[in-house]
């Protein structure tokens, strides 16, 4: 499956992703783990182990701060 990521602030990625790949293993795709960054599907927050049923997301990377 072909997926647009656009991860916000820095660039757009075309991606190739088996057929039932999760919105975690899309991360890994883009270099990011489940707490530097979340995926969101139509402006919504997903379950990094919801199966990928789009083709476009948001990856927006985490704030951490002290």
């Amino acid at each position: 499956m072909r997926v647009t990521a656009e991860i916000v602030g820095k660039e757009t990625r075309e991606l190739d992703l088996e057929a039932a790949a999760t919105y975690g293993d899309l991360l890994a795709a883009v270099g990011l783990s489940p707490h530097e960054a979340t995926v969101l599907v139509d402006g919504q927050p997903v379950p990094n182990d919801g199966t990928v049923e789009t083709e476009r997301v948001r990856v927006l990377r985490l704030i951490k701060g002290g």
